[in-house]
């Protein structure tokens, strides 16, 4: 039996990266996966190429409305939701001083409102699961700080504080509440960023793997990890040890 044999779960931001990766753990591990992103193209074929465990949604995180569809459609095709990734994020790298009103307001509504969005869409599904996890992802960026990208840092702390009051409003429904604080990881998103010239500092000389970081959602989704929730899960190759 699968590590997340008969569980329901939504990964936002699922169709390349991070988000592929983790879908591709739960998947592998028995979970049935609705796949939420806005990249319509490659959502349809990574569900296609998963098959029966697998279906994709448009799902834009900013909007409250498509939420509720996206619940709705995991629903319908699986069952209530066990598991929700809040995996969904953008970055604007730009220097504080020129750095736009918008800008920093659209790292805001993706990165930050978009996870509260999604926590609280997932409640009442979870509920009728008799339970769930989340999983929010968050950055070393919520846990330290890195200059050029204000707003990213500033809702990847919001992320944790977020997971952490989530942590203790719902953990008496047994819905456990986690975030995870990606390092340094080889992705679409960190193409040409200069993440491999800080990674070569730190005490494993090498950027992460997409797979390293979903065998550490798989965890969280699953329930070996049962005792746990409100806390900070950090994968980062030992960066933020120096």
């Amino acid at each position: 039996m699968g590590r997340v044999e008969g569980k329901v779960a939504i990964v936002t931001g699922g169709a390349r990266g991070l988000g592929a990766a983790q879908v591709r753990a739960l998947v592998r591990e028995g979970a049935r996966v609705v796949i939420a992103d806005v990249l319509d193209e490659e959502g349809v074929a990574l569900s296609a190429e998963l098959g029966d465990p697998a279906g994709f949604v448009h799902l834009d995180v900013t909007d409250a409305d498509g939420w509720q569809d996206a619940v709705a459609a995991a629903e319908r095709l699986f069952g209530p939701v066990n598991v929700l990734v809040n995996n969904a994020g953008i970055v604007h790298n730009e220097p504080l001083e020129e750095m736009s009103e918008a800008d920093f307001r659209k790292d805001i509504d993706v990165n930050q409102v978009g996870v509260f969005l999604g926590m609280k869409a997932v409640i009442g599904s979870m509920r009728t699961a008799g339970g769930g996890s989340i999983v929010n992802i968050s950055s070393i960026g919520g846990i330290i700080a890195f200059s050029g990208i204000m707003g990213y840092t500033a809702t990847k702390w919001a992320v944790r504080g977020m997971t952490k009051g989530a942590a203790q409003e719902l953990g008496p429904e047994g819905i456990r509440v986690n975030s995870v604080h990606p390092g340094f990881v080889t992705t679409p998103m960190t193409e040409g960023s200069g993440v491999d010239d800080l990674a070569r500092i730190q005490p494993l000389r090498r950027t992460g793997e997409p797979e390293e970081l979903a065998n550490l959602v798989l965890f969280l989704a699953s329930d070996e990890s049962s005792y746990s929730t409100g806390s900070e899960f950090i994968a980062d190759g030992g960066y933020t040890s120096m």
